[in-house]
């Protein structure tokens, strides 16, 4: 493994982790997630998260990759070999997520093209469900996990989103996903600070921002505000799913782990409250225009994106167009960089254990995933979307990142031995807050969070899905992840590959 890519400087590495964490949900569900837990008063519970979560297992991620020299199966291998199990469900976890995640990309470059003339008309809702997406039960009379015919106006810009995420990972770490981010990241920024600031000159948009920063200090007494404020931290900077460890494997030997930990960390969050700025003066200005209170237009997810912002778009008093443009290319560019380090993982994870050049790991974990992403782009893809997401965040990321932590910090007690390493080539030293954070904080939060939504699953069905669609689409999906994990920690390495290389 002597010959490993490298990224090209620190700061082609430092966009590239913040390309991956800076993704659909900074846009659409922050800003939600923070005005329905106490609106401003949330963010002391989320920094709060952020410093004794999200750095903390940023940084555990990053000096795993550097200091094993792989990726998550690789490095979790030579960590100690009945470890590797959890590498490859990581990996697995990362290969459903790019299969949907994809199509949601497709639908906002769709919406890009939309925008121009906003051909969704006035019902924005009707025209998703009905005219775009095709929804099997509404156009054809079908139900949950009933496929339908493929859907034209969703399979060709997913045609076009797989080509250039694979496009770049053609071309390698230094010459792909650098010089990728290089041009996302800014132009994202950019874009979105564009965004902000014709946002907040709508008559109506201080409405919409005194109810996203108005403090609601009695929710701050609410266990369930401090579980949203760890779940939204940790589902947002890309723990967990095998990227970060991958990418820190690619950084040379002198980079600085901790401050690039902190670096990502605060500018992913900086992100988020910028993206909540924006969306919440939009929904203030419409809230205003329809003589209504905000919390009439506040949503999250899908239904922001792509129904109450084509709303906003249509009553706004010019260049309707362009905001439009503007705000589905951002969505457009923050899942393009998050997409192309998420089946970076898999690519990387094949390439290390099977011995395949990087065009070969490509194609083939690429090409299968893009493959099986055509699912999502029928006229059932909808419901089969929502089910896999659900259950792959909830029982796949949020358990792996609990196992993960628990095996690194109590099982393994990899903990000193890591801080020892970062330590050596980071400018801040760990103190005991780190490990303190990771043997007890996250795990107590994550396992806290994992039983609650056991619990709520098995008392209730999700989105009322009959429990045979469920089991199909949901539960087989996320315990499949976990089942791979197994099965491909069984192949046997080469000679000397769990040996860490020297230089």
């Amino acid at each position: 493994m002597n010959g490993r890519e490298q990224w090209g400087t620190r700061a082609g590495f430092i966009l590239a982790a913040i390309g991956s964490a800076v993704g659909l949900g900074n846009i659409w569900r922050f800003p939600y997630v923070a005005y329905e837990n106490g609106g401003g008063a949330f963010f002391l519970p989320y920094l709060f998260a952020l410093i004794t979560a999200g750095i903390p297992l940023l940084i555990m991620e990053f000096t795993l990759g550097h200091k094993y020299r792989g990726s998550a199966p690789l490095s979790y291998a030579r960590m100690n070999k009945k470890a590797e199990w959890i590498g490859w469900w990581q990996v697995a976890i990362a290969f459903v997520i790019a299969t949907y995640y994809a199509v949601i990309i497709a639908w906002a470059m769709s919406y890009t093209y939309f925008a121009v003339n906003q051909k969704w008309g006035e019902d924005t809702g009707g025209f998703l469900m009905g005219d775009y997406l095709q929804r099997v039960d509404i156009v054809a009379g079908g139900a949950p996990g009933d496929l339908g015919s493929l859907v034209p106006g969703v399979f060709i810009p997913l045609v076009v989103v797989w080509i250039i995420t694979l496009g770049v990972l053609f071309k390698g770490i230094k010459r792909g996903i650098e010089l990728a981010n290089r041009i996302f990241i800014p132009l994202l920024v950019v874009m979105f600070f564009l965004i902000v600031i014709r946002a907040i000159t709508l008559e109506g948009a201080m409405t919409g921002l005194d109810a996203f920063f108005k403090p609601n200090w009695s929710e701050i007494m609410s266990p369930g505000v401090w579980v949203a404020a760890y779940g939204q931290i940790f589902f947002s900077l890309s723990i967990a799913f095998a990227i970060m460890i991958t990418y820190s494997s690619y950084l040379s030997r002198k980079s600085d782990i901790t401050n690039n930990a902190f670096i990502t960390g605060f500018s992913n969050s900086s992100f988020e409250l910028l993206a909540g700025i924006g969306v919440f003066a939009a929904l203030g200005f419409m809230a205003n225009a329809s003589g209504v209170g905000v919390e009439e237009v506040a949503s999250a997810g899908i239904g922001l994106a792509f129904v109450v912002f084509p709303e906003i778009i249509n009553t706004f008093p010019g260049m309707n167009g362009l905001f439009g443009v503007l705000f589905f290319g951002s969505l457009v560019l923050a899942g393009l960089s998050s997409l192309i380090s998420i089946v970076e993982t898999f690519v990387s994870g094949v390439q290390d254990k099977f011995k395949f050049s990087r065009q070969k790991a490509v194609a083939i974990g690429g090409g299968l995933s893009a493959l099986i992403s055509i699912l999502f782009a029928t006229q059932g893809g909808l419901f089969f979307l929502d089910a896999a997401d659900y259950f792959i965040n909830t029982f796949g990321i949020a358990l792996a990142g609990l196992v993960s932590v628990i095996t690194v910090s109590w099982f393994t007690k990899k903990l000193p031995e890591l801080q020892t390493h970062a330590d050596g080539v980071s400018d801040f030293r760990l103190g005991s807050w780190w490990k303190i954070c990771l043997s007890i904080v996250t795990p107590i939060v994550l396992g806290f969070m994992f039983i609650q939504n056991t619990i709520e699953n098995l008392t209730s069905n999700y989105e009322g899905y009959s429990s045979a669609f469920l089991f199909g689409s949901g539960w087989l999906v996320a315990i499949g992840a976990l089942v791979i994990g197994f099965l491909f920690a069984k192949a046997k390495w080469g000679k000397g590959d769990l040996t860490i290389p020297r230089k």
